[in-house]
């Protein structure tokens, strides 16, 4: 399986932020994605 990259959260957590008013509720699939990403340190 491939690692959540930064460039692949960012585009997630933008689609998030976008049909939620300009938030990125925790626990969202957009809030994973950038943690993983963190995590993975890409």
């Amino acid at each position: 399986m491939a690692k959540m990259t930064s460039a692949a959260a960012a585009r997630i957590q933008s689609a998030t932020c976008k049909s939620n008013g300009g938030m990125t509720p925790k626990g969202t699939f957009g809030a994973r994605a950038q943690a993983a990403a963190a995590k993975n340190g890409k």
